[in-house]
């Protein structure tokens, strides 16, 4: 199932960061090697679609990472208006 986040803070040093999920709950961990595209660099506020991965009893994190285009909010307020 595919969940959607905008990234909280990303390390390109490091190769990792954090996703906040869009209908709330604990912020997600995620890699480099996490992203569809990993020529990218997440900037902090982007919109990602991703699912969850959880191994050997360790805490949830965001894999399959793919940036998502435009804010669905403003999206639908443009449909609205015609």
């Amino acid at each position: 199932m595919t969940h959607f986040g905008k990234i909280k803070s990303y390390d390109s040093g490091k190769g990792a960061g954090t996703i906040s999920p869009e209908k709330g709950g604990n912020v997600l961990p995620f890699g480099k090697a996490d992203l569809q595209q990993e020529s990218q660099v997440p900037k902090i506020g982007d919109r990602y679609g991703y699912e969850t991965n959880q191994v050997d009893g360790q805490d949830l994190r965001a894999v399959n990472l793919q940036q998502q285009q435009g804010d669905p909010q403003q999206e639908q307020a443009r449909a609205q208006q015609g």
